[in-house]
């Protein structure tokens, strides 16, 4: 998330964290501690620092089925599945 939005929201720090970026070179960032509702639920979810667009992280959608029509108006849908 934006630094801005973070400080916008007045999320609270928790730690820095360390990513390997595609080109090899090391990213040291903050991680914060936000809430969101999801799937009727509210749940407290680290939130990394970056200068670019939000993006949900994969631990949040175990369980659910993404959707992606990769196109410019592509419809997105997530969605509930039952455990196999």
């Amino acid at each position: 998330m934006p630094p801005d939005l973070i400080d916008h929201l007045h999320l609270k720090w928790k730690r820095r964290g360390r990513a390997i970026l595609g080109d090899g070179s090391e990213c040291v960032f903050n991680i914060y501690e936000g809430v969101v509702m999801w799937d009727g639920d509210y749940l407290t979810i680290p939130i990394d620092e970056a200068d670019s667009e939000p993006l949900v992280g994969m631990s949040l959608m175990e369980g659910y089925q993404l959707t992606v029509q990769v196109f410019e108006a592509g419809i997105v849908e997530i969605r509930k599945v039952s455990a196999v």
